[in-house]
């Protein structure tokens, strides 16, 4: 598998790799689609790695018009969100799947309902909390003891209405 192309600087004894990644905005499967041995092209300097007195150069050919030589990325903007792409995708197909329902459950530890025991918080013996009841479940059983008990408005006679008048 080629990954490149070579590019000798003129004037220079140096030479730097143009990644196929680097060589066109398109997918490139192989180097010799785009450039031919002994063409000329203009690189971009993208990067500069430094390993045993040895310096090896990256080019891009992507960030440069090859028709002018104008620079399409003064910036780095587009460089630096291909190596954030890369460096954030992760590969999630191997991690197993896991369901963590926990509305019905109660915890063999404490005894309180929406948690299992290895994430009770709880201390032995020590003050154990409720859980708050959801407004919907606290209207119900205010007409539940509504309805059993008859409230203080049915005992009394109820108020007589005033009539509001316009001013």
């Amino acid at each position: 598998m080629e990954y490149g192309a070579f590019v000798k600087i003129p004037g220079f004894r140096k030479q730097g790799l143009v990644h196929r990644t680097h060589m066109s905005s398109c997918r490139v499967e192989n180097p010799s689609e785009v450039v031919e041995v002994g063409e000329r092209v203009w690189v971009k300097v993208i990067g500069r790695e430094v390993q045993d007195e040895k310096v090896k150069l990256s080019f891009s050919m992507k960030a440069v018009n090859q028709g002018t030589g104008k620079d399409l990325d003064p910036n780095n903007v587009a460089l630096e969100q291909d190596e954030r792409r890369k460096r954030e995708f992760r590969d999630f197909s191997r991690q197993r799947i896991t369901l963590e329902a926990v509305l019905n459950t109660t915890c063999k530890k404490c005894g309180c309902k929406g948690h299992f025991a290895k994430d009770c918080f709880s201390q032995p013996g020590g003050v154990q909390y409720g859980l708050l009841p959801d407004e919907e479940e606290e209207e119900e059983k205010g007409r539940e003891g509504l309805m059993e008990q008859p409230s203080q408005s049915e005992k009394t006679e109820p108020a007589k209405r005033k009539k509001v008048s316009d001013y």
